[in-house]
């Protein structure tokens, strides 16, 4: 789990510096934000692999942005350990009614929290892309993605192709996964493509999802074909 990336959002500077450096120090990239609202923006321009959050903080509490990270596709899945004061059970219980991952109660022993955030990234891993088949669970959802983009894909040139209105930045490696995108593969197959992991190809596909403003990959698709984004 050496490379992965977390986000932790919390207001207390000294706390935020101390655990920030513990997880670097165990192999972790780590960006801070000192409050939700920043950690969203952080989020938008990097999808991360789990975020560390307080529950009590100013303006938007770890609550509501909880709530943000679930009502939101990109991030519905994403694992999201809570780290707070507020130690009684039915604080807990409220964390995880909100569709928390994990409950660690202030003061916490850093080790707990590394193993915490390793099981969560390693059942992640397990469950959405390094499967032994490569799919993600909700299959056939996927699969009717895939199959409506192969109808798209038979439309293409009746699809108006009209200049963007916004130009939109992709890195190479992004245009790539939209190229194989919109040619109807899927996660498994862009990622031997391209000779990298299917996590991989989950992060690159929601960092298109974002630059696009697309929440599927049938959305992504028209919008590439529209636009002319895709070869």
């Amino acid at each position: 789990m050496s490379s992965a990336q977390l986000l932790l959002v919390d207001d207390e500077p000294g706390l935020r510096e101390a655990v920030k450096d513990y997880l670097q120090e165990s192999g972790f990239n780590v960006q801070v934000a000192s409050n939700a609202r920043e950690g969203w923006d952080l989020m938008q321009q990097n999808t991360p692999d789990l975020v560390i959050s307080d529950i009590m903080m100013p303006q938007v509490d770890g609550y509501q942005f909880l709530k943000q990270l679930r009502d939101d596709p990109r991030f519905k899945a994403l694992p999201v350990v809570f780290l707070t004061a507020k130690g009684m059970t039915s604080d807990r219980i409220q964390g995880y009614q909100a569709r928390c991952d994990a409950y660690l109660p202030k003061p916490f022993d850093p080790d707990e929290l590394v193993a915490i955030v390793e099981n969560l990234l390693e059942r992640r891993t397990t469950t959405t892309g390094s499967t032994e088949n490569g799919e993600t669970p909700d299959i056939t959802e996927l699969a009717n993605q895939i199959a409506q983009i192969k109808a798209l894909l038979t439309q293409k040139s009746a699809i108006a192709q009209t200049p963007s209105p916004i130009k939109i930045d992709l890195t190479p490696r992004e245009q790539s996964v939209l190229d194989l995108v919109a040619a109807g593969l899927m996660n498994k197959e862009i990622a031997r493509r391209l000779q990298t992991s299917v996590r991989n190809v989950e992060k690159y596909v929601s960092r298109l999802f974002s630059k696009t403003g697309t929440n599927s990959r049938t959305e992504l698709v028209r919008f590439a074909l529209e636009h002319g984004l895709a070869k």
